[in-house]
């Protein structure tokens, strides 16, 4: 890739998320241009382009991934929807990014991995949060020693959204089949983020509760069936012998968040969030020795990939997975997520539901 070439992008799905996390991350970037869009709706899509200056709003998928002006198509519409716009990416020869969840079955994201290697086609993953500075930095605190050798990783996350009462725009997360629940969404990314600074656990057990058995749609009152689990425990076990603990939990009300925090044999690290999705930063706090105070640890520079700028944490999450794909290319790195870690992500929510279902332990899969 020519250094002065700059990547250009069309975007599938106009929703709130695009406007809100991907338009200004890439706005950031000087290596990108925006330069199509397309939605379901054609005036969403005129109304975003015009905001954001992109210069063409097309009225058909088949347009935007054969735009001779597209190079990377970004797949931002909902999970069920992402086969379709993912398959006529690959067809059309363009690389392409899905948002996580890749598709609703693991043999599914398996079948379009082939396709998109056999296109040779790049694929990237939305698991963009592995890519935050403050992950990469604690992973290397780990990988250099700061508290020893891992014990025990302990993760709590609070979710304020996905309550018995919902907004229409999230009426997608309320039918099992979309495979867009608290487990898919939020434990996909946190579990990701998680995993790529410790590993994956050997075996895990896990229990999933559903507790809101209805959900009513906030501005109509339509009252839903809702079986997908809003309490997730998992439990497991590091090939080193640390233990894993994680507790999900959807619908807090109050003192939502999230939390983890790394015991090991020389010392202690917790990060933690008064949100699990937004604009708040996340603390870094450790500890070395006997019977000493945390103290915060800040993100040094040399972690930092972006220009200045004023975004929020979710925002700056994806802005470093477009600084990482922009490396990728013109390095020949391999930094930016692919559809291989979304399978990897299926192939641990298929072993915790396998594993609530039978009530037993369940070795994880040796491809993870």
């Amino acid at each position: 890739m020519n250094a002065n070439q700059k990547i250009r992008v069309g975007i599938v799905g106009a929703g709130n998320w695009a406007e809100y996390g991907h338009i200004p991350a890439l706005k950031l970037l000087p290596q990108y241009a925006m330069t199509a869009i397309h939605s379901r709706s054609q005036e969403k899509a005129d109304a975003v382009a015009a905001r954001h200056g992109i210069p063409h709003a097309l009225s058909s998928l088949q347009a935007l991934v054969t735009h001779p002006e597209v190079d990377l198509v970004l797949v931002l519409n909902p999970a069920p929807s992402h086969e379709e716009a993912i398959r006529a990416a690959i067809a059309a020869g363009k690389d392409v990014y899905s948002e996580w969840p890749l598709t609703p079955k693991t043999a599914l994201t398996q079948e379009l991995i082939a396709l998109a290697d056999q296109a040779g086609v790049r694929h990237l993953a939305g698991l963009q949060r592995r890519l935050g500075a403050d992950y990469r930095y604690v992973r290397d605190l780990v990988r250099d020693g700061y508290i020893g050798e891992l014990r025990s990783a302990r993760l709590h996350v609070s979710v304020e959204y996905f309550q018995s009462a919902r907004m229409q725009a999230l009426y997608f997360t309320v039918p099992q089949e979309n495979y867009s629940g608290l487990l898919h969404i939020y434990g996909g990314h946190f579990f990701d983020a998680v995993f790529s600074m410790l590993g994956h656990p050997a075996s895990i057990s896990a229990l999933a509760v559903n507790q809101f058995k209805e959900v009513t749609l906030i501005e109509t009152g339509e009252k839903l069936p809702h079986t997908l689990a809003d309490q997730v425990v998992v439990n497991g076990i590091f090939a080193n012998g640390a233990v894993l603990t994680a507790h999900l939990e959807a619908g807090k009300r109050n003192n939502y968040g999230w939390q983890l925090d790394l015991t090991g044999s020389s010392g202690d690290l917790k990060i933690s969030n008064s949100t699990s999705f937004g604009q708040a930063f996340n603390l870094i706090e450790g500890a070395q020795g006997d019977s000493q105070p945390l103290k915060v640890l800040p993100v040094p520079d040399r972690y930092n990939w972006l220009p200045p700028n004023q975004l929020g944490g979710s925002q700056l999450e994806l802005a470093n997975l477009y600084a990482a794909y922009a490396s990728d290319l013109r390095d020949g790195t391999h930094l930016a997520p692919t559809f291989a870690d979304a399978l990897a992500m299926h192939r641990l929510i298929d072993s915790i539901e396998l594993s609530n279902a039978g009530g037993r332990r369940v070795q994880t899969s040796p491809a993870i």
